[in-house]
């Protein structure tokens, strides 16, 4: 009997010239092909002539089709997962499928190949020495926030995927939470339209809110550049009793503290409150 395995195949971002010759290999010999939207693989598929059988396999039904294909694969069925485009597992449903299979002590083979992650991060020119991938903000403002300054110190260019509608809106919350940092916006990558565009965080959310984006994103947000001094205690406290006493609400005074002085929300509240 054959030896079943999941085989991990990385597709094309947008360029179908992108697909290596071990994926299409393994696309046209496997027995099935688990695919995040049919619709999408089929096309790659009839760009290469190749006829193996489609299974639709999406966050929808994983919790009805992972342990099926895990019994196919281990009855000795060599399924092939892709996804919309890249390495299926990041930010996608294949990691369930990926984890069952290791669970059952069945092989896994992964295919490297096309990476939005690490394209725009080259194609972005910030520092690549370490880097932090958050998949989607949470699009709440609350948890965004949160999300955001647990990061805050995090030495690394810490990488979002964003829908194009809400590019410029969360560039500028990302601007409220982390100040003057330098960001990049990668969006069409390897496409036609490609475009990269950089600047300081604020700045470049102002110059994409007029625009109408279209495309997958990819937003990218520059570590910290160095130390500054802590602020004082005293003046955080008077400067938000200052805005208090103008007519502000304690809440908009500490925002407004937080964005000028590049600390977290939560750290001035306490401080504000003698912590």
């Amino acid at each position: 009997m054959t030896e079943g395995r999941l085989i991990v195949c990385a597709t094309p971002i947008g360029n179908l010239g992108d697909v290596t010759q071990r994926v299409l290999d393994a696309l046209s010999s496997a027995d099935t092909i688990a695919a995040e939207d049919t619709r999408v693989s089929r096309k790659l598929l009839a760009r290469f002539d190749i006829h193996t059988r489609l299974e639709a396999y999406h966050e929808h039904n994983t919790a009805q089709r992972t342990p099926v294909l895990v019994d196919r694969i281990a009855s000795g069925e060599r399924i092939a997962l892709v996804s919309d485009a890249g390495t299926p597992g990041i930010s996608d449903p294949g990691e369930f499928l990926v984890s069952a299979c290791l669970d059952a002590g069945l092989a896994v083979e992964v295919l490297p190949g096309p990476s939005a992650i690490i394209t725009a991060l080259v194609a972005s020119g910030l520092p690549t020495h370490a880097f932090y991938f958050g998949g989607f903000l949470p699009r709440k403002a609350g948890e965004r926030t949160r999300v955001l300054e647990s990061l805050a110190t995090l030495d690394a260019t810490l990488i979002f995927y964003e829908s194009p509608k809400r590019t410029a809106a969360t560039l500028a919350a990302i601007a409220q939470v982390l100040p003057e940092r330098q960001a990049a916006m990668a969006r069409e990558l390897t496409k036609l339209y490609e475009e990269i565009v950089r600047d300081e965080v604020s700045s470049l959310a102002a110059r994409l809110a007029a625009r109408e984006l279209k495309g997958e994103v990819v937003l990218l947000i520059g570590p910290p550049t160095g130390e500054k001094p802590a602020p004082d205690p005293g003046e955080i406290r008077a400067r938000v009793a200052e805005l208090v006493d103008a007519g502000s609400s304690r809440s908009s005074a500490v925002k407004q503290v937080a964005g000028e002085t590049g600390l977290g929300r939560n750290t001035v509240y306490d401080i504000a409150h003698g912590g």
